[in-house]
């Protein structure tokens, strides 16, 4: 079981994602100048992807160079985990500068799921580590036609924390406002920003996760988010406090100005609210089905649960078959007491996870229901 708040906290990761073209290295460029980027060390696959040269102050010992504008820059070799742990050391042994965050690039054609399960659940990486954030570029030019055709850049936007639109000096207004209305349809809970010819300030997009520390403390309201989502749906008119957007089976959607069938027609991020605690067992055994029966439609999952006999809230998350340890909090993050589960899913609806918290409530009974359902399929 995981704390917080205690000495040697975790270093906190960024990722950063997007699809092929979407500006990710443009943007990523120019805030290697930005002095908000100090203390940081990036993490990217090519140093010449980037344009480093004019950016050195000097090169470092094998894949790692010093930028003037304080922050490392390391180029990924071999595993992402070996390349992490390496550099972790290299920072206790003060070979490099002590870093006090990392972000990671993806390539344009990555899914970010491995990554972020390689955070969660790497013994070595998670020691030292842990995931603050995900950042998807979505391109204002060309973003409509790439989640329309590449599930890639669907799942890239669907995962994230903060989304950022690149290229809105390029278009129109009134196009960039309908890419921002079909994001955030897609993911209502993340976070949207603008960037202007690639520039946009460290602060729009680091520090996205829990630890907020600008107030030096926790913050899960600021995280879940779950409220963007829930006025999301009430805004779409589907009179439901924690609606699925309105899916319906056969392709086609609801209550949205768009009704020919798009990709994204198979995502459905949604909010379920539990008024009573579950124990540890029936938390289990709701964890080991999803992953089991439905994990691969799983794309992401953040959420608060209270834990009987405990009377604390639990920080849960995960993505796809990969769920991190729950992560136990002092307090309650305001009045309202009640559990809540944030997901974001493919190729499944709200009923079908809502059938599943059967477990939570009597686990050996529920499991052996679920089990025989599946089969039956």
């Amino acid at each position: 079981m995981e704390t917080v708040g205690k000495a040697g906290e975790p270093i906190p990761v960024t990722v950063l994602t997007g699809f092929l073209g979407s500006g990710k290295t443009t943007l990523l460029g120019k805030l290697l100048r930005r002095p908000g980027m100090a203390d940081t060390a990036v993490i990217i696959n090519e140093f010449g992807e980037v344009g480093l040269d004019h950016l050195l102050v000097a090169k470092g010992e094998e894949n790692v160079v010093l930028l003037d504008s304080g922050c490392l820059c390391c180029m990924i070799s071999n595993s992402l985990s070996e390349t992490l742990a390496d550099l972790y050391f290299r920072r206790v042994r003060g070979e490099i500068p002590a870093f006090k965050r990392a972000v990671i690039e993806t390539t344009g054609l990555a899914d970010p799921a491995p990554i972020l399960q390689t955070l969660m659940t790497n013994y070595l990486v998670a020691s030292h580590y842990a995931l603050d954030g995900v950042v998807a570029t979505v391109d204002a030019v060309h973003g409509m036609g790439q989640l329309d055709a590449h599930m890639e850049a669907l799942k890239q936007a669907a995962v994230a924390d903060r989304i950022v639109v690149t290229k809105a000096d390029l278009v129109d207004r009134q196009s960039v406002a309908a890419l921002r209305e079909r994001v955030q349809s897609l993911n209502p809970s993340a976070r949207l920003v603008e960037a202007v010819q690639g520039e946009l300030e460290p602060a729009e997009i680091l520090d996205a996760g829990l630890y907020d520390p600008s107030r030096k403390s926790l913050d899960v309201q600021r995280w879940l988010r779950e409220e963007a989502l829930v006025a999301e749906s009430e805004a779409h008119g589907h009179g439901h406090a924690a609606d699925d957007r309105g899916h319906e089976d056969d392709g086609q959607t609801v209550g949205h100005a768009h009704t020919a069938y798009r990709h994204d027609d198979r995502v459905r991020s949604f909010c379920i609210y539990l008024d009573e605690p579950v124990s540890w067992q029936g938390y289990a055994a709701w964890i080991e089905a999803l992953r089991a029966l439905r994990g691969e439609n799983l794309l992401r999952v953040k959420g608060l649960i209270e834990i009987e006999g405990t009377g604390r809230p639990y920080v849960v998350q995960g993505v796809q078959h990969v769920f991190s340890p729950p992560l136990r909090l002092d307090a309650w993050p305001s009045d309202d007491r009640r559990s809540r589960l944030v997901f974001i899913t493919r190729d499944l609806d709200r009923a079908a996870i809502e059938s599943a918290l059967d477990l939570l409530r009597d686990p050996s009974a529920a499991w052996k229901a679920a089990v025989d359902r599946a089969v039956k399929r």
